[in-house]
């Protein structure tokens, strides 16, 4: 994922940085209100981790902000604010989820991954049509044809390869597929490989479906 860090304590900030990192998430570090509101116009995001106590503005206004641009971005409040009422304000304002310093890495993740799963529940039902090469995918009928030939995919498979073809070209990291498709981290790496490996086969279209080692899957363009 495309994480925007929104954190003015820059020795907070590195170590949650390093954190995200190591799960595979492209992380932007925006220590200021100012800073946030500037990169989110410019670039898109997956979650954003805002402090609502920062320097140079209040956090909530800045949720509100975000929320109105954008309503499919995940917000999670990371604050010190204890009390109900700041709790209650923040949920209104637009954050998805609310969690109190100081917290574990372990229950952030989970916060992260239970904010995801809700997310891609509420989200509309796919019309979509995808077309990579020689493959078309019909998102709603759940139906890839290669030229003139239909691939029978299952679940699991099938969602692997539309994450890739939303983005082709682009590499998708394993944490970034595997919550895409499980909905949790909690599934290995050989899952995902094997999974992949019978796609491949499937769809029989060398070199589509590209290995980049170390960072994840990619769809040729």
């Amino acid at each position: 994922m495309r994480v925007m860090l929104v954190e003015d304590d820059a020795r907070v900030a590195a170590a949650l940085a390093t954190a995200l990192r190591r799960r595979g998430h492209e992380v932007v570090h925006c220590p200021t209100a100012q800073s946030a509101l500037d990169t989110f116009a410019g670039e898109p995001f997956d979650l954003v981790l805002l402090d609502l106590n920062l320097p140079d503005g209040d956090g909530i206004e800045v949720c509100r902000i975000l929320r109105r641009k954008d309503e499919g971005v995940a917000i999670i409040a990371v604050t010190a604010r204890a009390e109900e009422r700041d709790r209650v304000i923040g949920l209104q304002t637009g954050a998805d989820d609310y969690v109190v310093k100081p917290y574990s890495m372990a229950e952030l993740n989970a916060r992260i991954e239970a904010v995801l799963r809700r997310a891609a529940r509420a989200a509309p039902p796919p019309s979509e049509m995808l077309t990579v090469g020689t493959v078309t995918i019909d998102v709603a009928a759940r139906r890839v044809v290669v030229g003139d030939r239909e691939v029978a995919l299952t679940r699991k498979e099938f969602e692997i390869l539309a994450v890739l073809a939303r983005t082709p070209g682009t590499v998708v990291s394993y944490d970034r597929l595997i919550l895409a498709v499980w909905q949790t981290s909690f599934v290995g790496r050989h899952t995902l490989d094997v999974h992949v490996g019978s796609l491949r086969a499937k769809l029989d279209v060398p070199g589509l479906v590209q290995t980049v080692r170390g960072v994840g899957y990619r769809l040729a363009p």
